[in-house]
């Protein structure tokens, strides 16, 4: 028999730092940061709200975008500005939804975007 501990002691480095208040542990530098990965959550939850409306208006659940912005509690302009969403570019939907890629693409350039035909949307990623 040894006299060797039955204890592992694995030593990460990790730093925190506070992020709106509340701390966060930020992995070592060599490690690859998801958060280059990540999509603007504001273009990603804008997307969403986007295709629920369109499901709505296409279930028959609403006829109008009158009826939306009034259970929504928003302004008809902002449904209608915003429900263009649900019609991007499939490749461009896929890049920005399913593989997140990090782009500097914000709602109002994907806003502009949703009025040029589908070829020409890739343009804005």
């Amino acid at each position: 028999m040894t006299n060797e501990p039955d204890t592992i002691r694995v030593f990460i480095p990790l730093t925190f730092k506070k992020r709106n208040g509340r701390p966060k542990i930020l992995p070592p530098d060599n490690v690859e940061r998801l958060a280059e990965r990540r999509q603007d959550p504001h273009v990603l939850r804008a997307i969403g709200r986007a295709w629920a409306w369109r499901r709505r208006l296409e279930s028959g659940e609403v006829s109008t975008l009158a009826e939306i912005a009034k259970s929504e509690k928003v302004s008809e302009q902002f449904v209608g500005r915003h429900i263009r969403l649900a019609y991007l570019a499939p490749d461009v939907l896929q890049s920005l939804v399913l593989q997140r890629y990090a782009c500097k693409v914000s709602l109002d350039d994907l806003l502009r975007a949703v009025n040029k035909p589908w070829i020409r949307q890739k343009e804005v990623l």
